[in-house]
């Protein structure tokens, strides 16, 4: 069986054809034991054997029970009987009944009378199933029939196929006609060289004989079964092994000797053709086996008059030699050769008059020329085509398999470049350099591919393939037998090495194509034969027939006839003859074949369409250059346009609209339709007025606009956002050059492209025509991303920033539109399902004129649009349709997870393919193609599904006709089955979860379904913290449990998926059922040890374990049992959350969020030690202090606590160290999160959304604890603030740390906090009794250098906030402080000792800095960059931190915090950023009077600076790489500076 059944489910196939894992499938569809079916199958019970199973046998075999026995026998028979009358029987066999093709699955054709004068590729196939008759084949085969090699012509390409059947032995319907006749040599062909001759030439000359006497061509056959035997069937071709074809040519020397007299022997010369020998074909074994066939043409100028006896040949064992019989006559008599008997002879010889006559008759009239009655060539073409449509459109996918084209034929291949071309295998080497490829690439862009490049082990990474090979951007090229002129990639070789090496990878590539990467019935594939057939290429005709079940949507054209000859007789090893016959043009020349199908393509071919320019005018851009930019979706001027409306009906134009107002996306034809007044008017949204004239605004205002502008647009889902976006483009594409950025594109990718677009053939690149971008649902990083992009690549480009050269059109559904629209309320648009006063009749209008067209019920989304998808609308409509429904029914079923599915998980659909295989569709379609799917629905089901096609991967989904329908079925019919169950029916359906078409997408919803939670920034209406289904069921249907369940089927269900274990590990510790959380937290790590979200979440099981037992105290009686309960959950914790810190953080994160969990757990713990009997007593803390904080251990808790003092007493300083980590990191990196670590998040919202005011407050928790500092408000701690510092000089070391630790000058971020503290006396006064802390007559040796970094920045800080403090120290003093840090060696001092040197040392002027001071600054600086170069090359590049700016003042003035800025940029937060990420910030006039401008230079690709000593020069970093000019360049800049050194902002090139 192929490879292809393997791959089919066992409801498509009939029984006999089923595998073991085909059984076992069927088996478990009928509720046989998991534990009988592994025994059937280990047994190898195929089809055919469960077909004659006994009771006895299964007994034996399985010891099953009586009652799984009489199910599985009553199933078994009924299956049988099922399949039983659609198998012919041998007396049908010969019937003329041509509907069993249509209508039966087993019974493929009929057998039709032979054909004598066809060649043997004009057969008609004759499937022969293996159960249908005890006369028919057992050996396992199917038995086909096929027609003769055409008689007495010397045809080299003819083969026959093993096993194949030949019609039975005639006799002579007229002369010409040739007889047949049958010997095996089964036995006889393995004997010695005389004895073999004896016996061929003794059946040679026998049928000779018969056929002159008679005056009737005939052809005797040596390989072919002349009777029934064991398994073999009458006409059987089985093929003898030729050890010496002589033997077979010398076997006619006995003419001579056998013949009477010289001239029969002459005659007999003359008449008998030497042997034919017709090779068979043979899957099964590489051994040569053949047909021989002797032709007898007794011509009447020959034989007339005449009269034959032969004396046959006999080897005689006896006397070992040779003799022959005693001559005389023989004739044909039906099948057999008589010899003429005495009394027939005289009769017989009376008779040889009127044979000749019709001999010499029949010979004139077969001379004759018959009339050409060719087939409509055009008709069979454009069905093989397109599948039985009148044109060829892109709903269809096109596989081209082909050898060599000669180049005379070059010119004929425009058809191609107008197909939907997905691949072509290419046979021809030179193909890019002299042949197709190179001639299609010269009008469409391909990628060159070699089939090494689809190598893929594992199905579930097609996704990867697909993108990585771009497999739905452009045509794959696959070169399947190497490549001349290029350097790598495979070898070309000969037949019988490409055979040993390359096959098998052309299987697989096929294999990946048909059952993994395109929808069934959604290709077609084409094999041009333009040049002599080799066997690769037949190779791959059989792997695709193979996997494509049959011939169906397979075509073959070909120019010879010579080559096809020689094309089908190899191919009909796997396709009969007559099926190659159905699907092949012949003899038609590509000329021809050209002309042809460019006639019924629905676009006429173009090699260019037309973009607008800045003069007025219009250029062109070339299909291959348009390929080139793949990320976008360019909408030309004339998009369109190359549409043959001729050819395309009023039912299809019908279609396109009627789509549309179903709820499908709107697409270009649709404008163009209505523009061509084609279909009716759209409807323009108040949205698209409002959008349109802010646009007008943006394009035509040049004062105070941008380089980069931004219109949004937020639309609740199904309210024609997206609609409003397209009009806006369709309506601006004659004067802006417009596209939509495809999804999943790389940013760098689509500026490039987008640049590309705005200057494609431009005089003036700084002055063009502006680009309109429309972003679709991305994210707000994205459009960020690709602004800065966009904005650098202006300024290098020098553009005027006054010249707009980009719009970006975000286009973002929102289920609170309104809300988003605040945040930009100059750029934002809304569309809601709210119609304004002047849509409202619009709307009613439209809907009346579509009810003629449409019934009503076929365009219900628009109707409920038009009532503004009222909620009791949509109840009643909804009740409507589901009154009376089958809540039992399979269909019902579908109905119930597609609305689940649609109303939990944005975007998310169901393949047609998972709803046949639900529903046991099984889709048996011939050339015509036949929606069954669609068929089995019911009224209900065909009313609220929408049938969508993916414009790119063309396969075919359903979903609910809109979301809320969607909300409203889910809530009806969950009335009768809860959501949790419809849940759990989804996901413990193995047809579906298992079902191995578009697998990859249908299980990413499935995931997202148990895992994605809303996000208000995502536009929902809410923060969730678990996914809305799982909140669902554990708060509206009281099933917390349900909701474990639920999550413990889905893990299972998506093959143990480590994140669905985590959130079960989540939802379970939020409902304080710690033991099983913890069960699941460690399953996950067990799946993920090295996933720092995982490992944090079983920190997170014992933290919330903990802080449960902490709070529950005053419920139970305090005891040391329960003392030591609470604090080994606490320390299990800290060591989780350390593990999780030691784990090394991979790329999607910035940094370790297992810090955040280890110090709420440590300053807990401290809370909770406090309050332990040993230490709660008024000396308490003290006794706690020195336990924690020396070698000291409390009697009464020596021995309880023995298995912690260890962890106890490194308590402070592990939670110093998470403090420092995390003051550093945010020292480095803004805080973003990828929306992937959104889902997995499991931190508080604290923690998220402000972590420096959450490590501000949990410094001064943790300091506090140390030290005896009180809380208090700020205003106390101004007026304490010098009773605080006086005993500054008792302090000792780690008391001074804790007290500034507590007040908030303990690191690097707590100080620059102060610094956006509104209240700019108060942060100062902090300040000031920090810098107290450090008493005058202190020695500065003493600090140790953190505290001496710390102390500086408190210097800086307190400059910034208060500049004529009393407290502050020079810069002088300051640098003369920083000299004790290194910049070298093993004691180099920490980063934020290294930033203080850059902000002290750079220089106010160029030329003002000793050398040495320059030094210092210049290792400061490379360290810097050293440093962080090696902490982010296993992380994701988050944002960097610009802390300070260089600034015109002097001293300490020069350095200006980032919140001076900000406090001179007006707007709301996102008009603010805006202004950051458009570079206008820079164009301020109070932040240009502020900031210094540096002078430096470029210098292959990288920027300086010159340093103090002659020749010095210190490297800056762009801030946005794409910012630095292209070439050698004097620039200057701002300078800014952070943890990776100093950075460049606003590069200007010095004219």
């Amino acid at each position: 069986m192929g490879s292809g059944s393997t791959d089919m489910e066992w409801h498509e196939l009939p029984y006999d054809s089923w595998t073991e894992s085909h059984v076992s499938s069927w088996l478990k569809h009928i509720g046989i034991k998991e534990m009988y079916i592994m025994k059937l199958k280990e047994e190898e019970v195929t089809g055919p054997v469960l077909a004659i199973l006994q009771r006895e046998s299964i007994s034996n075999i399985t010891a099953m029970k009586s009652g799984q026995m009489e199910l599985l026998l009553k199933k078994r028979d009924e299956l049988l009987k099922l399949q039983r009358p659609k198998v012919k029987k041998k007396s049908d066999l010969c019937g003329n009944s041509r509907d069993d093709k249509q209508e039966n699955v087993l019974v493929l054709g009929q057998e039709t009378k032979p054909s004598f004068q066809e060649p043997c590729d004009r057969a008609e196939k004759q499937s022969i199933p293996i159960a249908c008759s005890d006369n028919l084949t057992s050996t396992g085969v199917d038995l086909s029939f096929c027609d003769y090699r055409k008689f007495d012509q010397h045809e080299k390409d003819c083969r026959y196929v093993k096993h194949n059947l030949l019609p039975p032995e005639t006799g002579s319907e007229n002369m010409i006609v040739p007889c047949h006749e049958y010997k095996s040599l089964e036995t006889a062909h393995k004997l010695d060289s005389q004895r073999l001759k004896a016996k061929v030439a003794n059946e040679v000359l026998r049928f000779a004989c018969a056929c002159m006497n008679m005056r009737a061509n005939g052809t005797i056959h040596f390989g072919i079964m002349d009777k029934v035997k064991g398994s073999h069937k009458h006409g059987e071709i089985i093929g003898i092994p030729v050890q010496n074809q002589e033997d077979f040519v010398d076997a006619l020397d006995n003419i001579e000797r056998c013949f009477e007299g010289s001239n029969q022997q002459i005659d007999a010369r003359k008449c008998i053709r030497n042997p034919r020998f017709i090779e068979v074909l043979d899957k099964e074994t590489t051994e040569k086996t053949w047909v021989i066939e002797y032709d007898v043409v007794p011509k009447a100028s020959i034989v007339k008059d005449k009269f034959y006896s032969v004396g046959v040949p006999n080897f005689f064992e006896k006397v070992k030699k040779v003799i022959c019989e005693e001559k005389v006559p023989y004739k044909r008599v039906g099948a057999n050769t008589p010899r003429i008997s005495g009394d027939d002879l005289v009769h017989f010889i009376q008779g040889l008059r009127e044979k000749d006559q019709q001999r010499e008759e029949e010979e004139s009239s077969s001379n004759e020329t018959a009339p050409d009655f060719r087939k409509d060539q055009k008709r069979k073409l454009t069905i093989l085509l397109t599948c039985g449509k009148t044109h060829m459109d892109n709903s269809l996918f096109y596989i081209v398999v082909t050898n060599k084209i000669p180049p005379e034929h070059l010119d004929n291949i425009s058809f191609l470049i107008n197909m939907n071309l997905f691949c072509v295998f290419d046979f021809d080497p030179d193909s890019k350099t002299s042949g197709l490829c190179g001639r299609y690439n010269n009008q469409k862009a391909a990628n060159l591919h070699f089939l090494d490049d689809y190598g893929n082990a594992n199905r579930s990474e097609n996704a990867d393939i697909k993108n990585s090979l771009q497999l739905f951007e452009r045509t794959s090229w696959i070169f399947c037998n190497g490549r001349n002129g290029f350097p790598g990639g495979e070898q070309t070789c000969d037949e019988k090495t490409w055979i040993k090496t390359q096959k098998k990878k052309l299987k697989n590539v096929v294999s990946l194509i048909c059952n993994d990467i395109l929808p069934r019935r959604s290709f077609v594939v084409l094999f041009l034969l333009m040049s002599d057939v080799e066997q690769p290429l037949v190779e791959t005709f059989h792997e695709f027939y193979a996997e494509m079940n049959g011939h169906d949507y397979l075509a073959v054209i070909s120019d010879s006839k010579e080559s096809y000859k020689k094309w089908s007789s190899l191919a009909q090893v796997s396709c009969p003859i007559s099926d190659l016959k159905e699907i092949s043009i012949v003899e038609m020349p590509l000329s021809h074949v050209d002309a042809t199908v460019q006639s019924i393509q629905l676009s006429k071919t173009k090699s260019t369409r037309t973009l607008p320019v800045s003069n007025g005018g219009l250029c062109f851009l070339k299909s291959v250059e348009e390929a080139l930019l793949d990320s976008l979706e360019i909408i030309s001027v004339d998009q369109c346009d190359d549409t043959k409306l001729e050819i395309m009906s009023e039912d299809e134009i019908q279609q396109i609209e009627y789509h549309f107002y179903r709820g499908g996306k709107i697409e270009w034809i649709n404008f163009w339709l209505a523009d061509q007044q084609k279909c009716g008017v759209i409807i323009k949204r108040d949205a698209y007025e409002q959008a349109s004239t802010i646009l007008g605004i943006v394009i035509n205002l040049s004062k105070d606009i941008r380089p980069i502008e931004s219109v949004n647009i937020y639309h609740h889902p199904g309210s024609g956002g997206s609609t409003v976006a397209r009009q806006i483009l369709w309506s601006r594409r004659t004067k802006v050059r417009c596209a939509v950025v495809k999804r999943s594109k790389e940013v760098t990718t689509v500026c490039e492209h987008a640049v590309k677009l705005r200057e494609h053939d431009e005089n003036d690149t700084k002055n063009c025509l502006p680009v309109l971008l429309l972003l679709e649902d991305q994210n707000a990083d994205y459009v960020d991303e690709l602004r800065r992009h966009l904005g650098n690549v202006i300024a290098i480009k020098k553009i005027v920033p006054s010249v707009l050269c980009f719009i970006l059109l975000v286009c973002n559904r929102s289920n609170d539109p309104e809300r988003m629209c605040r945040a930009l309320p100059s750029r934002t648009v809304t569309v809601t399902h709210k119609l304004s006063d002047r849509e409202k009749p619009l709307f009613s209008k439209k809907v009346e004129q579509l009810k003629l067209q449409f019934k009503a019920e076929f365009i219900l989304t628009f109707v409920l649009m038009s009532k503004e998808f009222q909620p009791s609308y949509i109840k009643d409509f909804v009740n409507n349709i589901l009154d009376n429904i089958d809540h039992s029914s399979l269909i019902t079923r579908l109905i119930r997870i597609v609305a689940l599915l649609n109303c939990y998980v944005e975007d998310s659909y169901i393949s047609v393919s998972h709803c046949e295989a639900t529903l046991g569709v099984a889709v048996h379609v011939d050339r015509i193609r036949y929606h069954a799917f669609v068929d089995h629905l019911n009224d209900a089901a065909r009313l609220l599904f929408i049938h969508l096609k993916e414009s790119l991967t063309q396969i075919s989904t359903i979903r609910i006709i809109h979301p809320k329908v969607a909300k409203e079925i889910l809530t009806q019919l969950s009335a009768t089955l809860r959501q949790s169950e419809i849940a759990m029916n989804l996901i413990k359906d193995p047809v579906l979860i298992n079902h191995r078409f578009d697998r990859d997408e249908f299980l990413k919803f499935i995931k997202a379904l148990f895992i994605r939670r809303n996000k208000k920034s995502r536009g929902d209406p809410k923060d969730t913290t678990f996914s809305p289904l799982i909140e669902h069921v554990s708060t509206e249907e009281n099933g917390v449990q349900k909701a474990v369940d639920l999550l413990e089927a889905a893990y299972m269900a998506l093959g143990k998926d480590a994140h669905v274990a985590q959130q079960l590990a989540r939802l379970l510790y939020t409902n304080y059922r710690f033991e099983e959380a913890l069960k699941w937290a460690e399953e996950a790590k067990s799946l993920f040890p090295h996933e720092i979200h995982i490992l944090d979440t079983l920190g997170q099981v014992y933290k919330r374990w903990f802080y449960y037992l902490y709070d529950n105290l005053v419920d139970k009686e305090p005891s040391p049992e329960r003392d030591i309960e609470i604090i080994s959950t606490a320390l299990k914790g800290i060591s989780a959350f350390r593990a999780s810190e030691k784990t090394p953080t991979k790329e999607t994160l910035s940094f370790n969020h297992s810090y955040y969990g280890e110090i709420d757990i440590g300053c807990r713990l401290l809370n909770f030690l406090s309050t332990v009997d040993v230490f709660s007593s008024r000396t308490g803390k003290s006794e706690l202090m020195k336990y924690l904080l020396t070698d000291y251990i409390p009697a009464e808790v020596k021995t309880p606590w023995q298995t912690f003092h260890w962890q106890l007493k490194g308590l402070q300083k592990s939670l110093y160290h998470a403090l420092e980590y995390i003051s550093e990191e945010l020292s480095y990196f803004q805080t973003d999160l990828s929306e992937e670590d959104e889902e997995h998040d499991a931190r508080d919202p604290e923690w998220v959304r402000n972590p420096r005011k959450w490590l501000t407050r949990k410094s001064a928790v943790y300091a506090g604890f140390f030290c005896n500092i009180p809380d208090e408000s700020d205003e106390a701690a101004e007026s304490s603030s010098t009773d605080m510092a006086g005993p500054a000089k008792k302090l000792s070391s780690f008391e001074r740390q804790m007290r500034t630790y507590k007040l908030g000058g303990g690191n690097v971020i707590t100080i620059f906090s102060l610094l956006h503290d509104k209240k700019r006396e108060s942060a100062g006064k902090k300040l000031e009794t920090i810098i107290n802390m450090y008493s005058e007559n202190l020695t500065w040796n003493e600090l140790d250098q953190k505290e001496l970094t710390n102390f500086m920045f408190c210097q800086i800080a307190l400059n910034c906030v208060l500049p004529g403090s009393s407290k502050l120290l020079s810069l002088q003093k300051l640098q003369e402080l920083s000299k004790r840090f290194n910049t070298k060696g093993k004691n180099m001092s920490s980063p934020s000792a290294l930033f203080l040197l850059s902000l002290l040392f750079w220089p106010e002027t160029s030329n003002e800095s000793s050398s040495a001071d320059a030094q210092i600054l210049l290792e400061a600086i490379n360290v810097l960059q050293r440093l962080y170069v090696e902490k982010t090359q296993h992380m994701r590049k988050s944002r960097i931190v610009t802390h300070f700016f260089l600034a015109k003042a002097r001293g300490l003035n020069k350095i200006v915090h980032k919140s001076a800025i900000e406090k001179h940029i007006k707007g709301t937060l996102n008009e603010r950023k805006l202004k950051w990420l458009g570079g206008e910030v820079w164009k301020n006039k109070e932040v240009v009077q502020l900031l210094k401008r540096v002078e430096g230079w470029t210098e292959n690709g990288k920027l300086f600076v010159k340093g103090g000593g002659r020749g010095d020069k210190i490297r800056v970093v762009p801030l946005h790489s794409a910012s630095l000019p292209n070439g050698n360049e004097n620039v200057t800049f701002y300078l800014g500076f952070t943890f990776d050194g100093v950075v460049a902002l606003d590069i200007q090139v010095v004219e």
